[in-house]
């Protein structure tokens, strides 16, 4: 399995913007497909953003246009750029590796490892 760290959360205000950053250990990272999740209060956890080994993205509908997933393999780290925040975007969020490349991003492949602690966004309007 593969640990994962997210950081880069806060607290900020409606229309700012936050970069988080998910560090992984070892050396298959480079070779994974990668998601961003978040959980909002009493919500199930829902795929925000994925990205494959070569960088293809796919977003969901609630974030296209306004957050972007990239990664740097040689720093084992994926990214999610969020920008235009609203009050909706507050959550807990996770990453991790998916089990294949989601064509449709509301039927997110299972996931590869143990959840992390995640990082805490909060949106104030």
């Amino acid at each position: 399995q593969v640990q994962l760290v997210e950081s880069g959360g806060g607290l900020v205000q409606a229309g700012g913007s936050l970069r988080l950053s998910c560090a992984a250990s070892g050396s298959i990272f480079s070779l994974s497909t990668m998601g961003w999740y978040r959980q909002a209060p009493g919500k199930q956890r829902e795929l925000v953003a994925a990205i494959t080994s070569v960088g293809n993205t796919n977003y969901a509908d609630s974030v296209k246009g306004r957050f972007t997933i990239s990664r740097d393999n040689a720093k084992n780290t994926v990214y999610l750029q969020m920008n235009s925040l609203k009050s909706e975007d507050t959550g807990v969020y996770y990453c991790n590796r998916l089990r294949y490349f989601p064509l449709v991003v509301v039927k997110p492949p299972p996931v590869l490892d143990s959840w992390g602690q995640g990082t805490q966004v909060t949106v104030s309007s």
